[in-house]
């Protein structure tokens, strides 16, 4: 059967609550119940009944939907027993109980036709593992967000005891088949159509104890470590954007891969430059002068300068663009712009000399000296008739 998205299955939003999940369950569920459907409908019930459970297994754990969310189903892979959902990974029978406590969950089961086989008690010894996934933050500065960067990443981890080599047991010590489980790493209760098989309690599913511990580990198989972790950041990465690097989380429980690393970037603030989407904006000053006559004018940009004409005439708040220096499209070809916005810079501390030169030059403008004060008297004269 085809896998289809999972928020589809159960027809809710990808913003959908815990609560507004099960409730879509329940209602699925309910109608998917065998006594509602005919005879000859009775397997594509079971099937459908089966793709709801597999949606709600996932959305209602919050680290599978987290995955789910990002990845897809390509990141659930290992997450179900032989590569794929079985009765066995559900998890949530508890809340079968509820949704059919008037109908009785065993008469439910029956009515699917499920036996022992799906609920997993094919394998004698409880599955791999994968480890959890760790979380770092990291600080950048602007030009390694603009330009990219590789960094190092320090972490403290979990990772297989170096003497027992994950074992848990003293080198050269044998473990015993469990009293409990007699081996098999679970527990079988209940009879006929309905049996759940549960992880063995004594010896957490690996159908063996240690009799002799690891000294360094005390048994756990585990030892903390201290590692530095290279990252590379890429180009034109933002503030708050979340990094994945494969493999470097907490080590897998019996072999199990390990999880994975999640860097979220914080970008420090630039004494000149502010980021735009992906343009980058630099505010200019430039003289009375320059605006006046004109000048060309050395401009920073991420990593060099250029030069820029002003040309005569300029006002303050002109935004110039400087085509594909500004910050590289994640997942795409090209450059944002550097917007270059201008103002112009008022005199101050002026002398008398340059003050009585001002006042003669303003005495000499006239109104098409400053057309913009002109066009906005007359707005002015035109308001209040």
């Amino acid at each position: 059967m085809a896998r289809h998205d999972y928020y589809e299955v159960l027809k809710v939003g990808k913003n959908a609550s815990p609560d507004e999940i099960k409730k879509a369950y329940r209602n699925l569920a309910l109608k998917h119940h065998p006594d509602r459907v005919s005879p000859d409908k009775k397997n594509e019930a079971e099937e459908r009944f089966k793709e709801i459970s597999e949606a709600y297994e996932v959305l209602s754990d919050p680290q599978k939907r987290s995955t789910y969310d990002q990845f897809g189903h390509a990141g659930l892979e290992g997450a179900f027993r032989g590569g794929g959902f079985n009765w066995s990974d559900f998890t949530h029978f508890d809340d079968l109980r509820d949704i059919f406590s008037g109908f009785g969950l065993d008469d439910l089961l029956s009515g699917f036709g499920m036996n022992t086989d799906f609920f997993g008690s094919g394998s004698s010894q409880r599955r791999s593992q994968r480890g959890f996934d760790l979380q770092s933050d990291l600080e950048i500065s602007f030009e390694d967000a603009v330009l990219g960067a590789e960094k190092n990443i320090a972490i403290e981890r979990h990772e297989a005891c170096s003497a027992c080599e994950g074992t848990g047991a003293k080198p050269g010590s044998k473990k015993k088949k469990c009293d409990v489980c007699g081996g098999s790493g679970r527990i079988t209760r209940g009879g006929g159509f309905f049996s759940i098989v549960t992880t063995c309690d004594k010896c957490g599913g690996e159908g063996s104890l240690i009799t002799s511990p690891c000294s360094k580990c005390n048994g756990s198989g585990m030892e903390r470590a201290n590692r530095n972790i290279k990252l590379r950041v890429p180009p034109g990465v933002a503030d708050g954007m979340r990094l994945r690097i494969s493999g470097e989380g907490e080590a897998g429980l019996r072999g199990g891969k390990r999880g994975d690393l999640y860097v979220t970037l914080t970008v420090k603030p630039h004494p000149i430059f502010e980021r735009n989407g992906n343009d980058i904006i630099c505010k200019v000053p430039i003289t009375f002068s320059q605006a006046v006559f004109g000048a060309e004018i050395e401009i920073p940009i991420i990593d060099s300068k250029v030069s820029m004409k002003i040309p005569p005439g300029t006002q303050s708040g002109k935004v110039f663009r400087l085509r594909n220096k500004g910050i590289a499209r994640l997942g795409d070809y090209g450059k944002g712009d550097e917007l270059v916005e201008v103002f112009v810079e008022v005199p101050a501390n002026l002398n008398k000399e340059q003050k009585e030169l001002l006042k003669k030059f303003s005495e000499s403008c006239g109104e098409d000296t400053n057309p913009m004060a002109k066009s906005f008297m007359q707005k002015i004269k035109q308001f209040f008739k």
